[in-house]
């Protein structure tokens, strides 16, 4: 009797300890213990070797695809530039540089991919605010227009002729900005002398100006 007590006992013994190994959710998994698992998060900050790295894309030949391309691209660019802030903050700063050294390494066309690039060494993003962003933008254009035996645009209309055709404009500094590019037109369309066009473009020269003086540190300035 005793004996049969005692393998009675062995056997239970066995299933319960077997029990706790194989039944499901007996164990916590280091898989699915923890509810809420935390996404991955990019690094805030490019690596220089990322933004400055060489061109990503081939060579295109097409030059009709070409001309397409860069009619579309400077498009998307000055009406981004047109978009910005007027008062950016230090994170929008950090992402317009970002986003245009990167937009020049992933240019479909490589050997343009690699002008550009020449040009944003050169002359770094202006990125203090709308205007310094927006004429920095039609500044680089009118050097790759000059080398291609192209015209010039002018560059005190940038803003107005790449308006996004958006609905809104929000908060107080976007309507100060387009009071300011209206009143710009209107003055551009009433200038009857050479001497007055003059006038009128000493704001413009003087941002060139410092555009072309342009290092990390320095900022476009308004002229008077």
């Amino acid at each position: 009797m005793r004996s049969r007590l005692a393998v009675v006992a062995t056997v239970l013994s066995v299933f319960i300890f077997l029990s706790y190994l194989l039944l499901p959710g007996s164990a916590p998994s280091p898989i699915t213990s923890s509810p809420n698992p935390q996404p991955f998060t990019a690094p805030i900050h490019a690596s220089p070797d990322l933004l400055n790295g060489g061109a990503i894309m081939p060579h295109l030949g097409n030059e009709t695809i070409k001309a397409e391309l860069g009619r579309a691209s400077w498009k998307l660019l000055h009406t981004t530039l047109s978009r910005y802030p007027v008062s950016p903050t230090p994170d929008e700063r950090e992402a317009l540089n970002t986003y245009l050294h990167l937009f020049a390494r992933l240019y479909p066309c490589g050997e343009c991919a690699g002008h550009f690039q020449k040009l944003l060494k050169k002359f770094p993003p202006q990125t203090s605010s709308r205007d310094a962003a927006s004429q920095w933008g039609c500044y680089v254009h009118n050097l790759v227009n000059e080398r291609l035996g192209k015209k010039e645009f002018e560059c005190r209309l940038v803003m107005e002729h790449y308006k996004c055709g958006c609905a809104e404009e929000d908060g107080k500094d976007a309507k100060a900005a387009t009071g300011e590019l209206k009143g710009k037109k209107e003055r551009a369309t009433i200038v009857a002398t050479k001497e007055k066009e003059v006038e009128e473009r000493k704001p413009i020269d003087k941002l060139e100006e410092n555009v072309k003086k342009a290092g990390n540190r320095v900022e476009i300035e308004r002229g008077p």
